[in-house]
């Protein structure tokens, strides 16, 4: 691994600055400072048994309880969760003008609490539920209000943490009472995509778009073992734009990566981004872009 001390983050910085438009697509690394566990290993292999799939949870009872006990039990730390290292530097970059869009795979929306904005949530918000019948949207602290109001045993119900706001709970779920939709009483849902789901077509389009009109990607903190973040990277070169990671683990992108830096994403963001907003605040002549 690379030390955020070292040459890496002269490295990046001037892949910063040689870049201007860059567009960051960040994963499952870039929170796990935060308590909040990854899916994959550094060689991009499960860590434990694959999340629940999108048909298993609309159409198998069980399988939908089981998704919402451990979900109650979870929700909670990532509400409580604070931004890292990695979403204070990009938030840090926007705030000082960079022209900078982030596109994320995470689900946990602490790039926004950072305070960066325009952020592309491919994958969804878990700060929001979905009806599937007549597509009401609601707010998944109040989803968490019934949940325990309708099975209190949640409430001190204890198991560790597992990736996207789940929790390692394996009782409870043949009596669980499972909120329905307030208006239509339909199957509600999280507002993320499952395995087995596709990304919402305009959000893709978006990514895709912004992939290819960048001057350059950076990805930080993911494997790109899911191929919704990936062929972000293939529209990228595509288009003639180099891609570059900052990863402690293997990407699926590594044969197409122009530079890489093997290194804990947020010391080293940390440290590169320090070095970029010292230079743009030194130099006279910095002009804040748009994109």
């Amino acid at each position: 691994m690379v030390s955020a001390t070292s040459d890496a983050a002269d490295g990046l910085a001037r892949f910063f600055d040689r870049h201007r438009r860059l567009l960051v697509i960040t994963g499952a690394g870039c929170s796990e400072g935060s308590g909040i566990p990854a899916y994959r290993d550094h060689d991009g292999a499960w860590k434990s048994r694959p999340p629940v799939r999108f048909h298993d949870f609309v159409s198998q009872p069980r399988a939908r309880a089981r998704y919402w006990a451990r979900s109650a039990v979870g929700w909670p730390r990532v509400a409580a969760a604070e931004p890292g290292a990695t979403h204070r530097a990009l938030s840090a970059l926007v705030a000082a003008g960079r022209p900078l869009r982030i596109v994320t795979q995470n689900v946990d929306g602490l790039h926004q609490k950072a305070g960066s904005r325009d952020v592309v949530d491919l994958h969804g918000r878990l700060d929001r539920v979905v009806c599937l019948e007549c597509d009401r949207h609601l707010a998944r602290a109040d989803v968490q209000q019934l949940l325990l109001a309708w099975n209190p045993w949640l409430a001190t119900a204890a198991a560790p943490a597992a990736p996207d706001g789940d929790a390692r709970l394996e009782h409870g779920f043949d009596d669980l009472r499972v909120p329905s939709c307030p208006g239509c009483g339909g199957l509600l849902k999280p507002d993320v995509v499952f395995f087995g789901e596709n990304v919402p077509a305009p959000r893709g389009a978006q990514a895709i778009a912004l992939a290819r009109e960048c001057d350059a990607v950076l990805v930080v903190g993911s494997s790109l073992m899911v191929y919704s973040g990936f062929r972000l990277c293939l529209a990228a070169r595509e288009a003639g734009r180099p891609v570059a990671a900052v990863n402690v683990g293997r990407t699926r992108a590594d044969d197409l990566l122009v530079e890489k830096w093997r290194a804990d994403c947020g010391a080293l963001l940390g440290a590169a981004t320090a070095q970029v907003l010292a230079k743009d605040s030194a130099h006279a002549g910095f002009v804040p872009g748009v994109w």
